[in-house]
């Protein structure tokens, strides 16, 4: 197949699961993950503008655990059949209230009776062919989201409903490959105890040696957990420093978003960064936390740009006009206006 296939799904288990059978079955694929809202609208708007630039003119929009709301479905019809490359549109879903859609749209299909990873293995395994590993993923996956609690997988179904919730550590609006390639590896792990007794309580005695081994490159250096993610998100923010650099008066900065664990993270940055004088970090709630590596007072940035305060080195306050989005580069550009704004 020469398509491009770009996959949107869900951000719980069942939306990755989606993604886990794609990633069997395809070799050009891009991951997308989105929840509800204007977010979805977000997500298809940048899968258009990659399809846009692309090289390829052959693409496939894939849709999984997302249900639509009709004006979602117009707006998403219309805009596929006018873009210039060769776009097929197919959304695959679970949830009763998409039945509109699905009776006024031939691409978009609707079973209440399985999940949505359940529906996806089904679709493409009857194209591609079956595998039996990935069926007993599917079978977990399904026992649990659509909570059959009499089938002996739903036990270790919660298990890794948990352990896509939980697992924060990647920023998948900063950092939305990465944050794929975590929990694809979680998962795949994860199915190494499904074989075991007990295998649900075998799975959650495992889960922080799960994330561990992702983090651990040197498998000869042996760290915490919260060291280990550190250095990871690091190592991934010294990469696009340049893209998330911005400025305040003549000191230069980096821009995070609910990184997260900032005090630690914040000041290893600076540490391996000595040319960057403050570290930023702006969240949902539009609060900022800001930390310096004595250049700069970041309390009296706080002050000037967030009526906020604390210490030299470590500050925080309230960007009151900022509005949540869901991809960095908006993020970004509100930020840097808000600072620019106030001189």
């Amino acid at each position: 197949m020469n398509y491009t296939l770009h996959h949107l799904s869900h951000t719980d288990l069942d939306g990755y699961g989606c993604q886990m059978v794609t990633q069997h079955y395809f070799d050009s694929i891009i991951f997308y993950n989105s929840n509800y809202g204007k977010e979805i609208n977000e997500c298809f708007n940048q899968i258009l503008d990659t399809i846009q630039n692309s090289k390829s003119d052959k693409h496939i929009i894939l849709i999984t655990d997302l249900n639509l709301t009709i004006e979602q479905a117009k707006e998403f019809d219309s805009k596929t059949n006018i873009c210039d490359k060769d776009v097929m549109l197919l959304l695959l879903d679970h949830h009763k209230t998409g039945e509109e859609c699905a009776q006024s749209f031939g691409w978009y299909f609707l079973d209440t009776n399985r999940c949505a990873t359940k529906i996806t293995y089904d679709f493409f395994a009857e194209l591609f062919g079956k595998n039996t590993k990935l069926e007993t993923f599917v079978n977990v996956v399904n026992a649990v989201d659509i909570w059959l609690e009499d089938k002996p997988e739903f036990e270790l179904g919660k298990v890794c409903m948990g352990l896509v919730s939980g697992a924060k550590e990647v920023n998948k609006i900063m950092f939305p490959l990465q944050n794929s390639q975590y929990l694809f590896s979680l998962l795949t792990q994860a199915q190494d105890y499904f074989a075991c007794k007990d295998a649900h309580i075998a799975l959650d005695d495992a889960v922080h040696h799960l994330k561990k081994h992702f983090f651990q490159e040197n498998t000869e250096h042996i760290d915490t957990l919260s060291n280990l993610v550190s250095a990871y998100n690091v190592k991934l923010l010294s990469q696009h420093r340049d893209k998330m650099q911005i400025m305040y008066k003549e000191f230069k900065g980096i821009l995070t978003y609910n990184i997260g664990n900032v005090s630690v993270i914040g000041n290893d940055f600076l540490t391996a960064n000595p040319d960057f004088d403050f570290f930023m970090d702006v969240t949902s709630k539009k609060t900022i936390s800001l930390r310096s590596n004595g250049k700069v007072d970041v309390s009296k940035m706080a002050a000037n740009i967030a009526n906020g305060g604390g210490h030299h080195n470590a500050s925080g306050g309230l960007l009151s006009t900022f509005k949540d989005a869901f991809i960095y580069d908006t993020i970004k550009n509100q930020v840097v206006t808000i600072i620019s704004n106030k001189g």
